[in-house]
């Protein structure tokens, strides 16, 4: 037995155990909610409503903003932790069923999940506390900085290609249908493993889209040296609402962001946890 083995089996015993799961189970209808604010959000955007930022910060601020709404985002917050700490006791020793490169790609994701529910967490926090400003503001500053440095420009075009490269691999993910190898299928009839197939293709094809436009912007902030186009998700939402046809592509996004909500919580009941 090798000097790990002790603490692998330690960390195994937590990830199987039952408090574990029912967290991460709370934490994927946290999730869930969070794509049908960042819906509405997408669909006011599309149809020149005023509203919050076009992303994932504008969607706790619309939920903030509603009776109770503060008390409703720490939720949140903490169902997006909850998820965090799944994750990373899968990051440490990868899901069961797993075999050769699997095993370590998914290890990477897991651990590349954990970054971004606890990204969104801390977003969550600063809404609550009504601090951090324009998260839309303070990418446009750090890329305004970034290109003001030696070799910056070069450093901001390889963040948009990685931008790019994660919305390719969520469209790819979901067309694939690769996101059902996560599912207990085989405790669903046929109309609801339909329904909830149909919801994680659209969802995950719907940020696809959106990450990868968002990524192309950057890239052309690195280009044309302007900053104002490195605005994330925010800035990638509102080109596509200025297009001729935009206002109903960003439409059918923010529909696609709305199913993924709804995948979530599908997961909440029957994702391997």
């Amino acid at each position: 037995m090798t000097a790990t083995s002790p603490t692998t089996h330690a960390v195994r015993r937590a990830a199987d155990s039952t408090a574990v799961q029912r967290l991460a189970r709370g934490g994927f209808v946290c999730y869930g909610l969070v794509h049908l604010l960042l819906a509405w959000v997408a669909l006011r955007v599309a149809f020149g409503r005023r509203a919050q930022e076009g992303d994932q910060r504008g969607a706790l601020q619309t939920l903030a903003q509603q009776p109770l709404g503060k008390a409703l985002v720490i939720v949140v917050v903490a169902g997006l932790v909850a998820l965090a700490i799944w994750q990373g006791l899968a990051a440490a020793i990868g899901e069961r069923g797993q075999r050769g490169r699997t095993v370590a790609v998914e290890r990477v994701a897991s651990g590349c999940r954990v970054v971004v529910y606890l990204w969104l967490a801390w977003t969550g926090v600063l809404v609550v506390r009504g601090a951090g400003g324009s998260s839309a503001g303070r990418q446009e500053h750090a890329t305004s900085r970034l290109l003001a440095a030696t070799g910056g420009r070069w450093l901001v075009g390889l963040v948009g290609l990685v931008v790019v490269g994660v919305g390719v691999g969520l469209f790819a993910y979901g067309a694939s249908k690769r996101f059902e190898r996560h599912l207990n299928t085989g405790r669903m009839t046929a109309p609801v493993h339909g329904a909830i197939r149909r919801a994680g293709v659209a969802g995950y094809v719907a940020k696809g889209v959106a990450y990868a436009i968002a990524g192309v912007l950057v890239i052309a902030a690195a280009v044309t040296y302007d900053p104002d186009k490195a605005r994330g998700l925010d800035a990638a939402l509102r080109t596509l609402a200025g297009q001729s046809w935009g206002p109903w592509l960003l439409g059918l996004v923010a529909l696609g962001f709305a199913a993924f909500g709804a995948y979530c919580f599908a997961q909440a009941r029957f994702r391997k946890v």
